[in-house]
């Protein structure tokens, strides 16, 4: 299916590695020209079709100097995927999570995507383009051992929402990618939840699968698939969306608060 995206011009953020990168696999597959923003996008240098920039989009600078490498390179923006955002495991607890910890997730996972989105409305509004933000299951089921970073992810659904109502007369779409557990640094890098907890990645891993309905952890390219569709044209009458790809994890979770409730555990019975 020809999904309408060849020759569109499409930002991504925190581009180098995991679903930043599948994201921008996937973009150039489908004939965009990608503008990939990290802070170390020497992963990207030899990508045809990527204009890769160095930038800190923890910081207002850093997200208007990747719009405008974007606008220089192309003259134009068509679609936008704000998917910068990491996290840490407090595996001591919320009193373990310092100012500068809230600080860092507020600028890197939320002020990142309200920046870069700011910077580059015009020219999504001139194209009547579509935003993409990637949130995370975290921001639906808060995990209590991240707890700024589940903070965070829900700000971003909200905000997102938010837009998506605003700029829905303009033509410009917007609308959510929720990931699951998804294989990356996030979960099994030098700094990822596993370190912190400290165990194998192969041990963490299999407890993920052990418990997933679909009995494996997900893969970036999933997450970026979807992604992809969502940008297409074809999808023009998706907006405010936020679709989760977590093979069967939410359903789940809701599924077990559901088991209780029928228990009678959250009855209001007295």
């Amino acid at each position: 299916m020809d999904l309408g995206l060849r020759g569109k011009v499409g930002i991504v953020t925190g581009a180098s590695r995991g679903i930043g990168r599948a994201l921008v696999d996937t973009l150039v597959a489908e004939g965009l020209h990608v503008v990939a923003g990290a802070r170390d996008t020497r992963p990207l240098k030899d990508i045809d079709g990527v204009v890769s920039v160095d930038v800190d989009l923890s910081t207002s600078e850093g997200a208007r100097s990747l719009v405008r490498a974007a606008l220089e390179s192309y003259g134009s923006i068509d679609c936008l995927v704000n998917n910068v955002g990491g996290g840490q495991v407090h595996i001591d607890g919320f009193a373990s999570v310092s100012d500068d910890d809230w600080y860092g997730a507020l600028d890197l996972i939320l002020l990142s995507a309200v920046r870069t989105t700011r910077a580059a409305l015009s020219s999504l509004k001139a194209s009547r383009g579509a935003i993409v933000n990637i949130a995370s299951l975290n921001g639906r089921s808060p995990a209590p051992q991240a707890p700024e970073y589940s903070a965070m992810k829900a700000a971003l659904i909200s905000v997102s929402r938010s837009l998506a109502l605003e700029l829905a007369s303009c033509g410009v779409r917007v609308n959510v990618v929720t990931p699951g557990p998804i294989l990356t640094d996030l979960h099994v890098g030098p700094k990822g939840a596993a370190t912190a907890l400290g165990v194998s990645n192969e041990e963490y891993v299999g407890g993920i699968e052990a418990e997933a309905p679909v009995r494996r952890i997900g893969h970036p390219d999933e997450v970026a698939s979807m992604v992809v569709a969502l940008l297409s044209p074809r999808m023009g009458y998706i907006t405010g969306a936020d679709v989760v790809v977590d093979g069967g994890e939410l359903a789940s979770i809701l599924d077990r608060l559901s088991s209780f409730g029928n228990s009678g555990i959250y009855s209001s019975d007295s």
